[in-house]
């Protein structure tokens, strides 16, 4: 039994890794950077991310692709921000230049969200999904397959400037810059039909603009991904500095539990020979070497970790190997590491001594706190979800009850009325009809009050009438010129002032704005 022990733990691959970016060694950002070279990690974790990856990456490229009918008089690309004709498509959804308060609300929505991701799950959102996370993750994985995985890479950057060492840095960053270049095309999609702009960019007929975008994309990417790596959530990102105010201690963050991993050896045979307490963890740094930030997670929370978990996974794997339950490394709270340190401690009067938290068995204790799901389920993450939610309602009952047609006018300012031969006064209005569906359509202009007024709409034959049919032109603005004229023997009831009215009578919807009438010697 003691050979086979002894021949597990030297199975374990030991790495003589440093955490270069860890705070207590890092270099100040003046300094050249210290390299990293990310270990690949094994497990499920890894797994996730790459499927967060998949569907991210995915999304982001093949979006703009997507059709969408809206019939003859629209875009038909699913998701559209037309600049020139500013509007908003996204599939079934048009929003209008007045109906921004929709992007705000999902500018809330997202501050929000982000809020009750970071206070139930740490930062989850820049472990998994944030751009720099997901690039930075598919950098790497060109780097491997090129330059091949960590001592390799290592072995690589130290050596010499030979043949081959030219031709993998060459093809390294050939390929960065393609995928540069298409993180910086695909963004050009979203703002025009993506297969005509395809053809005119490659064909040199895009606007400036195009090119101009594609560059800055190209570069940041490039620049961003593959060279600062880490230093971008180091040093430029604000949102290390801001989540402490978002977590507490129900909050899950990566955590090394040092109550059952101290104290640490790589010779665990001898030590328990000697009498001494002996950790789970064999310092084997396999945390350290997987981790692409650059730091040691048993050195405690610190802001530079994104909780990407892959010392997780890292950790699982030698626990595995060593017959050990996984979890040296992983998802708790504090409250719950709290506990558990002071039951390995005696309260913090003793050092901490892992048979404290196992039974004679080798178990562990049954006063040893473990994760709880319903932790999640409290009242700040609750508060978080309910204000989401309410945004979230909000936005989906104005969306369903929001009318789509508009009406707006302006009185003319000079003159401000007009004294006919008869004696007759008329006033005249700027008035659009803003028809927000895809469709052309009818609409009759109309006005209600002053019952001797009529009214004239320039452009359009007949006699002056109190309503007058208008066709409009599919999601577009018509601008009309509106004369209202009122009979010298009815001044009277210029005082009450009337209302134009706009309205689809097969559709049901109908704007209304209420005008003033100028009349000689009006206050």
């Amino acid at each position: 039994m003691q050979k086979n022990t002894t021949t597990i733990y030297n199975s374990i691959e030991r790495h003589d890794a440093e955490p270069v970016n860890s705070a207590k060694v890092r270099k100040p950002l003046y300094e050249k950077r210290k390299k990293i070279f990310p270990k690949r990690a094994e497990g499920r974790f890894r797994q996730f991310k790459w499927l967060v990856m998949l569907i991210t990456l995915g999304i982001y490229y093949l979006t703009p692709w997507i059709r969408w009918d809206r019939g003859p008089h629209a875009p038909d690309q699913a998701v559209l921000v037309d600049l020139a004709g500013r509007r908003f498509y996204f599939f079934f959804i048009e929003i209008w230049p007045q109906e921004f308060f929709f992007v705000a609300g999902l500018l809330v929505m997202a501050g929000f969200g982000l809020f009750l991701v970071t206070s139930a799950v740490g930062r989850a959102w820049c472990g998994y999904a944030c751009p720099q996370t997901v690039w930075v993750d598919l950098f790497l994985v060109v780097e491997r397959a090129i330059e091949g995985d960590r001592n390799a890479r290592i072995k690589l950057d130290t050596g010499p400037w030979t043949l081959d060492k030219v031709w993998k840095r060459v093809s390294k960053h050939a390929t960065w810059l393609v995928i540069a270049v298409a993180t910086g095309g695909a963004w050009i999609f979203y703002f025009a039909d993506a297969p005509t702009l395809l053809v005119d960019f490659v064909t040199l007929k895009a606007p400036p603009v195009a090119y101009i975008t594609v560059a800055i994309l190209t570069a940041t990417t490039y620049v961003l991904g593959g060279l600062m790596r880490e230093q971008v959530c180091t040093y430029m990102c604000p949102w290390p500095r801001i989540q402490a105010a978002m977590l507490d201690e129900s909050s899950l963050v990566v955590t090394y539990n040092d109550w059952r991993g101290e104290p640490r050896t790589r010779h665990a045979k001898k030590a328990v020979a000697a009498g001494e307490s002996v950790g789970d963890c064999v310092d084997c740094n396999a945390c350290v070497v997987v981790c692409p930030m650059g730091i040691d997670i048993r050195d405690g929370q610190q802001m530079e970790c994104i909780t990407c978990a892959l010392c997780i996974d890292a950790c699982d794997n030698v626990m595995d190997k060593i017959g050990k339950e996984r979890g040296l490394i992983a998802y708790a709270t504090l409250s719950d590491y709290a506990a558990n340190m002071a039951l390995a401690t005696a309260g913090g009067s003793v050092a901490i001594d892992p048979k404290r938290v196992r039974d004679a068995e080798g178990k562990f204790d049954d006063k040893i706190r473990h994760f709880d799901w319903r932790i999640i389920f409290r009242p700040r993450t609750l508060l978080y979800f309910g204000i989401w939610s309410l945004a979230g309602l909000g936005l989906v009952f104005a969306l369903l009850s929001r009318d789509r047609l508009d009406l707006n006018v302006i009185h003319d300012r000079n003159p401000q009325f007009v004294v006919e031969s008869d004696g007759s006064i008329r006033n005249g209005y700027a008035v659009k009809l803003l028809n927000m569906i895809p469709e052309p359509r009818v609409i009759t202009v109309s006005i209600e009050g002053m019952p001797g007024a009529t009214m004239k709409i320039s452009g359009h034959d007949g006699a002056d009438s109190r309503s007058v049919d208008v066709p409009v032109d599919p999601d577009k603005v018509t601008a009309l010129r509106v004369f209202v004229t009122l009979p010298k023997e009815k001044l009277a009831e210029a005082g009450e002032g009337f209302q134009i009215i706009a309205e689809d009578r097969q559709g049901h919807e109908r704007d209304l704005y209420s005008a003033n009438f100028n009349t000689p010697g009006a206050k």
